[in-house]
């Protein structure tokens, strides 16, 4: 391998709470893993929409399952992605918690 050759897997050093939240979390993964293709994404999405449909306390914790599923998958990810990769993730972690808060706020209304 020449010096300039990138290594295809580099190192990443993992703290003791990453790797228990990643070894907790693979037999998880494992099972989403066998599931067709866009099975995941069908099931936020679903859940996504009926919380905006819905509103109030139910609208809140549809999109809030959204948001911690999406911030688990960033967690897990982090190490992995680029700048920009993790900029837009955030943003829409964000934008997902914004909605559950203003389903939230819409139940006090």
């Amino acid at each position: 391998m020449s010096p300039t050759s990138a290594d295809p897997r580099p190192s990443v050093h993992s703290s003791a709470l990453r790797v228990r939240i990643e070894h907790a979390s693979d037999p998880v993964l494992q099972r989403l893993s066998r599931l067709p293709s866009n099975t995941v994404v069908i099931v936020l999405l679903v859940l996504l929409v009926a919380g905006l449909v819905v509103r109030g306390w139910v609208g809140a914790i549809l999109i809030g399952v959204v948001a911690v599923a999406h911030g688990w998958g960033i967690y897990l990810a982090w190490p992995r992605l680029t700048g920009l990769e993790r900029q837009m993730r955030l943003a829409v972690l964000l934008l997902a918690v914004a909605l559950a808060v203003v389903c939230l706020i819409s139940a006090f209304r």
